[in-house]
């Protein structure tokens, strides 16, 4: 590399050095930044990197030294600290609508903003959620794209699908391209939606995002409707989703195939769906036996039935008994 370029990128390849290999507890001497550096193919001499140091302390890259036989250096100030680089971690860990691979990617990411020593801690102490990660791995460029759209105030385009009883994908209108109004994205119940406007409906509607495909921003501006100008995400979302909980057993579901999207979004598209006919198929599944499991299985409008065990029906019959108005 000339000369002239390596002066331009040295201060920044210090940095990041330090950055990577030191903290508070680790400290790297003048030597072996001189070594680290020249391995990076940037040679200098230990007066010049000192006087390197202090240019980064003066434009607020903190470094900090002390000197025993030899200056030893490092740095402790971060934009995260190690609680909250865990918290991310975890957060993308949680996350099903990331896939599996693109879970590990990120989290290294993550981890390497510590620095060197700190991240493998960090990656040794991811917490592995009961998380039923989705397979779409284009999730990432549809958050991308959608973004634009959102931004650049212009119509989305994008194939919606399901899954049918062999896990196949079944596209939406016949494979039809939707053309929407994006508002926003939001997180919510384990997935992630966009928020759009339909200008046949007039109304809003909520597209998980790791069910589209293809999707595109389009050169159409969006249509402006007054009523969504100062759209609060928060409040919607408040209003339009909604929780469950619940105690794990082992229990048989028997369900309609109109349900088969219900069923692996809440425990996972690789649950084995056997099936019964040509309308009904049922899972073995592990679920939290609770009123609030009780109440997601009522909300079905018995589409989805508990069959198993005879405990578990008997608890649902006792739930449907207390929650039956009064004569």
């Amino acid at each position: 590399m000339p000369a002239k370029h390596i002066r331009k990128i040295k201060l920044r390849v210090l940095y990041d050095l330090l950055s990577r290999y030191t903290d508070e507890d680790h400290h790297l001497s003048t030597d072996e930044l001189v070594a680290l550096l020249k391995d990076n193919g940037i040679t200098v001499g230990k007066k010049a990197l000192i006087s390197d140091i202090k240019y980064l302390n003066e434009y607020g890259y903190e470094v900090q030294s002390y000197r025993k036989r030899w200056y030893y250096f490092y740095v402790v100030d971060r934009a995260f600290d190690t609680a909250e680089l865990k918290i991310l971690i975890d957060a993308v860990q949680a996350a099903n609508f990331i896939p599996e691979n693109k879970t590990l990617e990120l989290i290294d990411k993550i981890a390497d903003l510590a620095g060197s020593h700190r991240a493998e801690g960090l990656k040794r102490n991811v917490v592995c959620y009961d998380t039923n990660k989705h397979t779409n791995k284009y999730v990432f460029y549809t958050v991308n794209t959608l973004l634009t759209a959102i931004e650049e105030k212009k119509k989305a385009s994008f194939l919606y699908y399901d899954f049918d009883i062999t896990k196949n994908k079944v596209y939406r209108k016949s494979g039809e391209r939707y053309v929407v109004n994006p508002v926003a994205l939001t997180y919510t119940n384990d997935k992630y939606y966009l928020v759009c406007y339909s200008d046949k409906y007039k109304n809003l509607s909520n597209y998980r995002v790791d069910r589209m495909e293809r999707v595109q921003a389009e050169n159409e501006d969006i249509t402006l409707v007054k009523e969504f100008e100062n759209f609060n995400i928060n409040a919607y979302r408040r209003q339009m989703f909604s929780m469950y909980v619940g105690e794990f057993k082992t229990v048989e579901i028997t369900a309609d195939n109109g349900c088969i999207d219900v069923i692996l979004d809440r425990f996972g598209e690789q649950t084995h769906l056997i099936r019964l006919d040509d309308n009904t198929f049922k899972v073995g599944v592990q679920v939290q036996v609770s009123p609030a499991f009780f109440g997601w299985v009522l909300l079905s409008q018995r589409k989805i039935r508990i069959t198993a065990p005879a405990e578990v029906c008997g608890q649902m019959d006792e739930y449907i008994e207390s929650v039956m108005p009064q004569r």
